[in-house]
């Protein structure tokens, strides 16, 4: 798994420990940010929540992002993201919480412009996180983006509070769901 695009780009990037673990390919990366413009993720603060190896924010930052904060409960892998930071000389524009998504959501001080998630594709209760995601006040910033990668037999509903679904893609197994914050959209 490498860094697509941006100051990293090549880079090798160390995968999920777990083998159940399904890792963000690097096709999907490159689809999610060529579906972003640019002014959605460079110069800002973004959010990798279930973060694995940190490649979803890792590309962010490659591609120039301010910084990035990744949230990921196993200790294993928290190890991991740290690892892709220091191989892609991003650990000075990065942190690393190692906590449940859920509860962690209160703890993080946004705004993020950019909320990335890819859980794994058995979390049942994703629409809850992303309802608890916009009820905590600043969080997401006004006109922020979040992007969802999910299964594609998960359907997700068109909005989650101020979250109004932009677009969907399917890549695959892979279903991705992009949301904006208020805003006219990009």
């Amino acid at each position: 798994m490498r860094v697509v695009s941006g100051e990293a780009k090549g880079r090798r990037l160390k995968g999920t420990l777990s083998p159940k673990a399904r890792p963000t390919t690097e096709r999907v990366r490159a689809a999610i940010f060529n579906v972003l413009p640019p002014e959605v993720y460079q110069g800002v603060r973004v959010l990798d929540l279930y973060a694995g190896s940190g490649s979803l924010g890792i590309e962010a930052l490659s591609r120039g992002a301010a910084w990035a904060d990744f949230v990921e409960r196993n200790n294993r892998q928290c190890a991991v993201i740290k690892a892709n930071l220091e191989a892609t000389s991003c650990v000075k524009k990065a942190g690393v919480l190692c906590a449940d998504v859920a509860q962690s959501l209160t703890r993080l001080v946004g705004p993020y412009h950019l909320v990335l998630l890819d859980p794994p594709y058995r979390l049942q209760n994703l629409g809850e996180v992303l309802e608890k995601l916009t009820s905590v006040d600043g969080l997401v910033a006004e006109a922020g983006v979040v992007v969802v990668g999910h299964s594609k037999h998960l359907e997700l509903l068109p909005v989650y509070g101020p979250l109004a679904r932009r677009l969907h893609r399917r890549y695959g197994d892979n279903a991705v769901d992009f949301f904006q914050r208020g805003g006219a959209g990009w």
